[in-house]
């Protein structure tokens, strides 16, 4: 039977004093915590940057002859123009004392051209949807609701007709879908970030044009997904709750922070405190998200979503700092200024505390085997985590890596970052009875700040124990020691993936200078000398390492290997010796592969 959210004020009496009991606890909670200094920063830098990013659209707006949504939308960054659409409403109806556009005439007129293009796009389409995401109907429907007043009413019934012929096929589809045993993907046949993504526009279209079925249903699934969807470490799992998506989990994240603003549910408030936690530790000092623990994508951006959901803590406050500064006006993406608009829109200003990119030393370990700790300028994420193979689906990564390294002044050097159908990419591999397998069965991390991590991984026929000690300021080592179980493999492997640039020199002990270009490169143990030196770093490696470029890694969205260069890995591969045939079953300390990092 579902349950009934409703999210009409005031709220029924045992609702209401539920909410003020546990606000009350989390108020406790964020006053106990150690106060910085109040933020200067935010939300002004947002206005500052849909300052800058709204003037492009308006000369595109202005450019001959005539603009339309699909030539828009071609330019490159401008896939989802229609959501430039709020920042220019943002600008003219948000008051602030650093929008120094509030009230002004220029931005009202800007936004009602490109609400009125969408809507003549929209009706274009007639019985199909207008936008490929509903993302961009959402920030339509925030510009709606902040311009009624100033719309007049046979604007206000257009933009109205557009925006909820948009909503209604959603609505369809998420009441098929609100009883189903999990929000992931193999029961909802959708990702968990469109399913919230279409509760928070269904939510908003219900309060908004009066609509309390749409509402209701709306705030029902985003409240499962505060109360029940999320994983006890902060995510909201795409194919499963074994681990996290870390780039999507950002969109999840928003949902539920929007729902906050219309709901005040107290669950929503406590997942998105988890779900802070999470982002804060799993970011990279460049802003990126840590692709090792990552099911679907390779490769992120910094994330413009969300950022007014961490803007209820402290911590939070100075994150959204953090992850803004890495934004510039002249060269925004058309989502990114609309998300950007939407955290001016709901931002909360308060204190700032450090968050772990300011500090010199932190480590955090989930629930699940899955880990990170920054010691100096090194950030090392190491991942035991196992998942059930996607195999009909594109979009899921294998989780067949298991370590990446960063460092703060070069960057990802080594990725844990999953692929599909390529087992050479995967930290390790097993062919046996004419089969290649490439993920763990089993896993175990233990981390302690005085004696160093240790990732457990076992295989069918081995398990290896990676150690890697404390690294000093120069030096990080990676140290595998493997044991042999029954029978060995007729072949076995460890890979690791380098972050290799295309253009750059590469050297290796043995004399061997290669510029890295599109040209195949294969160097053996008698060419590489026992180390490589690449992008100011330099990497001892095993006497029996190989190193192989380009490798060109999984893309899900194209079903087929990259063909960019700046997307290509380099590996660097030795072979497993895990005992001679007739041994004893289990041989402890079979092999030992070392490899050691140094910065120029």
């Amino acid at each position: 039977m579902s349950r009934k959210i409703v999210i009409e004020e005031p709220f029924f009496p045992a609702l209401q004093k539920l909410l003020a009991v546990r606000m009350a606890m989390l108020a406790m909670l964020v006053l106990s915590a150690p106060i910085n200094v109040v933020s200067s920063q935010l939300p002004a830098q947002y206005f500052r940057l849909l300052e800058a990013g709204i003037v492009r659209v308006s000369e595109q707006m202005d450019a001959p002859p005539g603009a339309n949504l699909k030539t828009l939308a071609a330019r490159p960054g401008w896939k989802h123009f229609p959501q430039s659409i709020l920042a220019a409403a943002v600008l003219y109806a948000k008051q602030h004392p650093t929008n120094t556009h509030y009230r002004d005439p220029k931005m009202l007129d800007l936004a009602v051209r490109i609400g009125d293009l969408l809507a003549t796009e929209c009706e274009k389409s007639h019985s199909e949807t207008c936008f490929e995401e509903e993302w961009d109907a959402h920030m339509w429907l925030e510009a709606y609701r902040l311009l009624a007043p100033d719309l007049g009413e046979e604007r206000r019934a257009r933009w109205r007709l557009s925006i909820e012929a948009e909503v209604a096929p959603l609505v369809s589809d998420a009441l098929k879908r609100q009883e189903f045993p999990w929000y992931n993907t193999p029961y909802i046949g959708t990702s968990p970030n469109h399913f919230a993504s279409w509760a928070a526009l269904i939510l908003l279209s219900g309060r908004v044009f009066g609509n309390k079925d749409w509402e209701s249903l709306g705030a029902r699934i985003l409240h499962r997904f505060a109360a029940e969807e999320q994983a006890p470490d902060g995510y909201w799992g795409e194919h499963s709750r074994s681990g996290p998506t870390t780039g999507y989990n950002h969109i999840t994240f928003t949902q539920v922070a929007f729902y906050w603003e219309y709901s005040k549910d107290p669950a929503a408030l406590e997942a998105l405190r988890r779900a802070t936690d999470f982002h804060e530790h799993f970011t990279y000092p460049d802003g990126a998200p840590v692709e090792t623990i990552n099911d679907r994508n390779r490769y992120w951006r910094v994330d413009s979503w969300g950022h007014f959901g961490f803007s209820h803590f402290p911590d939070g406050r100075r994150y959204a700092e953090f992850l803004t500064g890495f934004f510039h006006g002249d060269d925004l993406t058309m989502d990114d200024l609309g998300r950007l608009a939407q955290d001016a829109l709901y931002y909360h200003e308060g204190p700032t505390e450090p968050i772990p990119q300011d500090q010199p030393h932190y480590s955090y370990q989930m629930s699940v085997p899955a880990g990170i700790r920054k010691t100096g300028p090194w950030v090392v994420c190491l991942s035991g985590l196992i998942s059930t193979q996607a195999v009909n689906s594109r979009f899921y990564l294998d989780r067949q890596g298991n370590l990446s390294v960063f460092h703060n002044k070069l960057g990802l050097i080594v990725t844990g970052a999953g692929s599909k159908r390529q087992p050479d990419l995967a930290t390790f591999f097993e062919k046996l009875q004419g089969q290649t397998f490439h993920m763990p069965i089993s896993s175990r991390l233990q981390m302690s700040d005085s004696s160093g991590d240790r990732l457990s991984l076992a295989y069918n026929t081995f398990f290896t124990d990676l150690y890697v000690p404390r690294p000093s300021e120069d030096h990080l080592q990676l140290r595998f020691v493997m044991t042999g179980r029954g029978e060995p493999p007729p072949d076995a492997q460890l890979n690791l993936q380098l972050c290799l640039k295309a253009g750059e020199t590469l050297e290796t002990a043995a004399g061997r200078r290669i510029v890295l270009g599109t040209e195949r490169v294969e160097l053996g143990p008698d060419e590489l000398g026992g180390w490589i030196h690449h992008h100011g770093w330099r990497l001892n490696t095993d006497p029996m390492a190989r190193l192989t470029w380009p490798a060109y890694p999984h893309n899900p969205y194209a079903d087929a290997p990259e063909t960019a260069l700046d997307r290509a890995v380099g590996v660097v591969s030795v072979p497993l010796k895990l005992g001679a045939k007739g041994g004893k079953y289990i041989r402890p300390n079979a092999q030992e592969i070392s490899f050691t990092l140094t910065p120029d």
